[in-house]
Formats: C-alpha cells, sequence, structure tokens
C-alpha cells in the first residue's frame, strides 16, 4: 500500500505539472514543469524525500526500460536515418563541441565569480 501511495504523489505531480504546461501562454514541456514542482516541493519541505523514496528508487534503478520505446521508434526509421546518417553525425558532433564549451565557459566563469566573492569577503 505504501508504494502505491508513493507512486500515486508521483503521478500527481506528473498530472500537475502538465495541467500547469497546458495553461502556460508559450510552450514548455510538461514534465520539466513537473521536475521543477517536485524540486520546490522537496526544497520547501512540503513533500518529505521519505515519501516518495522507494518508488524513486525503483524508477531510477530501472531507468534503461524508460528508454525501450525510443529505441524501438528509432528502428523503425532506419531507413531515413540512413540516408541522413552524416547530417546527424555532423549535428551530434557540432552540438558536442558547443555544450563542451559552453560547460568549460560556464565552470570558468562561477570559479572567477566564487574567487572573487572569496577576495570580497576576506577584504
Amino acid at each position: 500500500m505504501k508504494i502505491l501511495i508513493q507512486l500515486g504523489l508521483l503521478f500527481g505531480v506528473c498530472i500537475l505539472g502538465d495541467l500547469i504546461s497546458s495553461v502556460l501562454p508559450f510552450a514548455f514541456p510538461g514534465s520539466v514543469v513537473s521536475m521543477l514542482l517536485m524540486l520546490f516541493l522537496l526544497l520547501s519541505r512540503w513533500m518529505k524525500e521519505s515519501a516518495i523514496e522507494e518508488s524513486a528508487n525503483f524508477f531510477l534503478k530501472n531507468m534503461t526500460f524508460f528508454f525501450i520505446p525510443f529505441g524501438v521508434g528509432i528502428l523503425r526509421y532506419a531507413a531515413l536515418i540512413r540516408s541522413v546518417w552524416w547530417q546527424l553525425l555532423v549535428v551530434n558532433l557540432v552540438s558536442l563541441l558547443v555544450c563542451f564549451a559552453a560547460s568549460s565557459w560556464t565552470v570558468v566563469l562561477v570559479t572567477r565569480m566564487q574567487a572573487l566573492w572569496r577576495r570580497r569577503r576576506n577584504a
């Protein structure tokens, strides 16, 4: 019964996130809204970690099962992918480099900001 209650809480937050997403005046994924809502609930301590711990651990341990439908979907379009594989490769390589650069610059910027804040505090 405890696991059903935990699943109900998780799915309730997901449904609420989808509802919030549907009334927003711009397109925003309901799953992201749900994750932000869950983060808010946990940080504000309106929901305890123990209230969803067992179900969340189950989902995390079995996360690979959630990727099976996407893998099957990719296989359905194998012929299309074969015809544009080089374009997908270029897009993936460019996005990899852009993400790498953005991450690197973010780390450098945050490190510099932290050093500046430490100097200001110690001054």
